[in-house]
């Protein structure tokens, strides 16, 4: 049954992030991480196209950004094309914490898939994305701008 072996990776994968994570001295959840990397490639970017790039409901991502602003990872200012709209910039504290992050965050990715051989976890990552990708428009909160072509 594949759902329930996607939900048991899934469980298994958070609990590797968060082992690998807190070793490194930082507490962050994978979505928070999700959207850090996504702000640091993409500079002033607002909350509602934050959600959408990182698949996370829009009405929820505004908490996600309130614990990364508290942590002092985050800077959030009105903006100046839409005053309704809040731009996100990454502060000196989020570039040194991804940066801390970068080589826990591998290690945990290597660990979800050391039961595969190389070949086996490119194959896998490939037909999971095929996979996901088939069927992201059913998602409550899809991926925007995903591939439709798995690759």
């Amino acid at each position: 049954m594949p759902g329930h072996l996607i939900r048991r990776l899934q469980q298994i994968a958070v609990a590797v992030f968060h082992a690998e994570v807190e070793a490194a001295g930082i507490d962050l959840t994978p979505v928070q991480y999700a959207a850090l990397v996504t702000i640091a490639a993409k500079p002033g970017i607002d909350q509602i196209t934050l959600a959408g790039l990182i698949a996370y409901d829009r009405t929820t991502i505004a908490g996600v950004v309130d614990r990364l602003v508290q942590k002092g990872f985050l800077s959030r200012e009105v903006s100046e094309k839409d005053r309704r709209a809040r731009v996100l910039h990454m502060t000196p504290e989020g570039h040194a914490a991804l940066e801390t992050l970068t080589p826990a965050v591998a290690t945990a990715q290597d660990v979800m898939l050391s039961g595969l051989e190389k070949e086996e976890a490119e194959t896998f990552l490939h037909l999971l994305r095929k996979a996901t990708d088939a069927v992201n428009d059913l998602s409550r909160a899809p991926l925007r701008g995903h591939r439709k072509n798995g690759s």
